[in-house]
């Protein structure tokens, strides 16, 4: 059975090919109004979430599909004691596929190995968020016309921030792209990433001032800094305002770099940003339903 548990899952064909399938659902709508009508959605998220769940929601809606689930771990039995693996078995005999949030990692992994139907991860504790990288690639193409040849700068919690560790692992398929990972030493890059950047001959630099950085950039992904992935309390207090956009940082910025975020954002892109043209990340949560549609069309299809 076609999974979605890694963005890696995906070929850069099959990215390339679910992006213009996105792209014309967006144009043409009504087109795909009724295309999953008897389809079922299960959401299953044993993690908050508002603009993922609600957006997967908002997609097969979209296609005149169904939708059951919970919203959290006590709305199901698993506040009782039941196993992931019970959960998944009964849910999938209810549903035609399920998107899944889970705070462990490796979760959506087990899960596809005890459903019926096909699983699609959407988001393992700090590692994975693949569904959130189609969202980010696609508007990153729709915005600077295709996915090669930029400089990415990817800001804050990078270390926990698991759309940073998707979308490094998108982005350096595609031809001439190099990153620029600005952080706090306390949350740099997992050396997994960084190793394999090394290994595959893809340019990057490790800074902690975002400022020196600016003036190199097509594309900066700002993250906040996650408070539910830290043990220590006063650790997350003393990092969490590490970097904070506003529109004086962007002065010496390019006038089409874009700046992404995949929300929901604190204090670290100042609202004042909001107004500026390069500021894109309400365009992520549009472009989020439609490549989600595209998705579970896709993964239907294959499954059949």
């Amino acid at each position: 059975m076609r999974n979605l548990i890694d963005i890696t899952d995906l070929s850069v064909q099959e990215l390339d090919s679910l992006l213009t399938l996105g792209e014309e659902m967006i144009a043409r709508p009504q087109d795909y109004r009724d295309s999953q009508r008897g389809r079922i959605l299960a959401t299953l998220f044993f993690e908050p979430s508002t603009r993922t769940r609600l957006s997967f929601e908002s997609a097969m809606l979209s296609m005149g599909g169904s939708v059951l689930g919970f919203a959290s771990p006590d709305a199901s039995s698993t506040s009782k004691g039941e196993s992931l693996q019970d959960t998944i078995r009964t849910v999938s005999c209810y549903c035609d596929i399920i998107a899944m949030r889970h705070p462990r990692e490796g979760a959506p992994v087990a899960a596809s190995f005890r459903s019926f139907v096909p699983i699609i991860n959407a988001g393992d504790g700090g590692h994975n968020h693949p569904t959130q990288t189609l969202t980010d690639l696609m508007t990153i193409r729709r915005h600077l016309g295709e996915l090669s040849g930029h400089t990415i700068g990817l800001c804050g919690d990078l270390k926990f921030g698991r759309t940073v560790h998707s979308l490094i692992n998108a982005m350096s398929r595609y031809e001439g792209n190099r990153f620029v990972l600005i952080s706090p030493q306390e949350l740099r890059v997992p050396a997994y990433l960084t190793d394999m950047l090394r290994e595959k001959g893809i340019p990057f630099a490790e800074v902690e001032r975002m400022e020196e950085v600016m003036p190199e950039l097509d594309v900066l992904y700002m993250t906040r800094v996650q408070r539910e992935r830290f043990f220590n309390e006063a650790d997350y207090v003393r990092l969490k305002d590490t970097y904070i956009l506003d529109p004086e940082k962007l002065e010496n910025a390019r006038r089409d770099m874009i700046v992404m975020h995949p929300l929901p954002r604190v204090n670290e892109i100042s609202t004042r940003v909001d107004d500026d043209p390069r500021a894109v990340y309400f365009d992520q949560v549009r472009n989020g339903r439609y490549v989600r549609m595209a998705l579970i069309t896709r993964l239907l299809e294959v499954n059949a």
